[in-house]
């Protein structure tokens, strides 16, 4: 008779987890700034100081690579949203409201991701440019729909019981459209002082709230006063 044993795997050391989360820093800057496409394993291992046999340890061929990148800030960002909608759902029935709002649930979508893309104490500054290259090409389409759409559709449950009325299809599609304003706010905010020709101090991540809000109602057909 013979007996199998487990083989224990060591844990990994604190340099190689620091190694690791080097090259997955590097990847994602050069990702977002260069694209899939533009980005060469070399080229990372080159900007992260590594041996390319490293980054293949790490990160397996490029496409493992970028999924791996992607996927590692989804889970954070998906357990801050719900949090903070959960919180909200709280504070909401404490003041005597049975449901949130279409803007208050649009905010806790919206406001955690502007907050670590965008915001003056941005912890993730290159993700929001990751986010939206994955989001406009459809051969990432796998990675999106395991990173992103099981938070998407607990937030579209809770515009769908809200309007109980409307399609699942025409929530879906401003739901995209909202997403898209988002990654456009991550991606090239710098375009709207470009194209206004001036620098002005806003607000635009309530401007983008208030934008998706009303399309949001408009495509859905109802009134803001009513939701």
């Amino acid at each position: 008779m013979t007996v199998k044993t487990a083989v224990r795997r060591r844990a990994p050391s604190k340099k190689s987890l620091e190694t690791k989360a080097k090259i997955l820093d590097v990847a994602e800057e050069l990702f977002s700034r260069r694209g899939f496409d533009g980005t060469s394993i070399r080229d990372i291992a080159k900007a992260a100081g590594v041996q390319v046999a490293l980054v293949h340890h790490h990160g397996g061929p490029k496409e493992e690579l970028f999924h791996l990148v992607v996927a590692r800030r989804a889970k954070p960002l998906a357990e801050l949203r719900q949090k903070v909608l959960a919180d909200k759902k709280a504070d909401v029935q404490k003041q005597g409201r049975e449901n949130l709002t279409l803007r208050e649930i649009l905010s806790c979508f919206v406001l955690p991701f502007l907050d670590l893309t965008l915001s003056d104490k941005a912890e993730w500054p290159s993700y929001g440019r990751l986010i939206a290259l994955v989001s406009a090409d459809e051969r990432w389409r796998a990675i999106a729909e395991e990173c992103f759409d099981p938070t998407a559709a607990v937030f579209l449950d809770e515009i769908a019981a809200l309007l109980p009325d409307v399609s699942r299809t025409n929530l879906s599609a401003a739901f995209v459209f909202t997403v898209s304003g988002m990654l456009a706010l991550t991606s090239s905010s710098w375009r709207i002082g470009a194209v206004a020709r001036q620098q002005e101090e806003a607000d635009l991540a309530e401007a983008l709230l208030d934008y998706s809000e009303a399309g949001f109602l408009r495509l859905c057909g109802k009134k803001a006063a009513a939701v």
